[in-house]
Order: C-alpha cells, then sequence, then structure tokens
C-alpha cells in the first residue's frame, strides 16, 4: 500500500458532515457578531459587510482545520477527541484571520476585546457544535 501524503493522514471523508457543521456554526457566530455592528437592512443593502467579517475567518479556518486535524478518523471518532481538535484548529485560525483583517482591511482592525471574543466565542460555538453532533449522530 503506498504511503499517504500529509492531506491524505489529515482528512477522512467521513468526516463531511462536521465540516459542513464547522462551517455553519462559524458562520451563523460570524453573523451574529456581524449584527452587534449592523442592522438586517444594513447587511441586506451591502452583503459585502458580511462577507468582510466573515471571510478572513472562514479562510483560517479551511486553512488550519485540515492542517492540525479537524477532520482526521480522529477528528470524527468521538467527542473526546474532536472537540480539542476543533478548538486547537480555531486558534490559529483566528491569528490568521486577525493578520488579514490588520494588513488587507486595516480600518477594522483587530482589537485586544474583538481578538478574545472571536477566539473564545468561536472556540465556545465549535464545541458546542461537535458536542451537540455527537449526541444526534
Amino acid at each position: 500500500m503506498p504511503e499517504q501524503s500529509f492531506l491524505e493522514q489529515r482528512l477522512d471523508a467521513s468526516t463531511w458532515p462536521i465540516a459542513v457543521g464547522d462551517l455553519v456554526a462559524l458562520l451563523a457566530f460570524l453573523f451574529v457578531g456581524t449584527l452587534e455592528h449592523s442592522t438586517v437592512e444594513e447587511i441586506q443593502a451591502e452583503p459585502s459587510l458580511y462577507l468582510i467579517v466573515a471571510g478572513p475567518f472562514v479562510l483560517g479556518w479551511l486553512i488550519c482545520a485540515p492542517l492540525i486535524g479537524a477532520y482526521s478518523p480522529g477528528g470524527g471518532s468521538a467527542p473526546n477527541s474532536s472537540i480539542p481538535l476543533a478548538i486547537r484548529s480555531w486558534i490559529p485560525a483566528v491569528l490568521i484571520a486577525l493578520v488579514i483583517r490588520v494588513v488587507a482591511l486595516p480600518a477594522r482592525g483587530a482589537e485586544p476585546v474583538f481578538a478574545a471574543i472571536m477566539l473564545v466565542g468561536g472556540a465556545v460555538v465549535l464545541a458546542i457544535w461537535r458536542f451537540l453532533y455527537f449526541q444526534i449522530a
């Protein structure tokens, strides 16, 4: 049997429901955060407001989650392995997103309070989603 590549070791096709749920949970979290600073009418009139907020964090997640193993065979086996993998993936994803915001969107910035809310809030949302997934799966 040929040796698996790094990404093949990190990606298990059976974890796709978790991956979809992760993205939905993160997008919902980011939408709620966007609503804290904008109205639904403003977002409907200018959807790019939401894309500017969510984009860097989704990109950070899409880079970090597979590399760290959030969708590895162990990532989809039980909550006691799945939840820590999600949190370990979220931390560098937020760091990447904050760097993107500072470099590409300097007007948006990366205040320490915002960074803390994103780190803690996203980790909690991912943990709750994954816990619920294993309760219903």
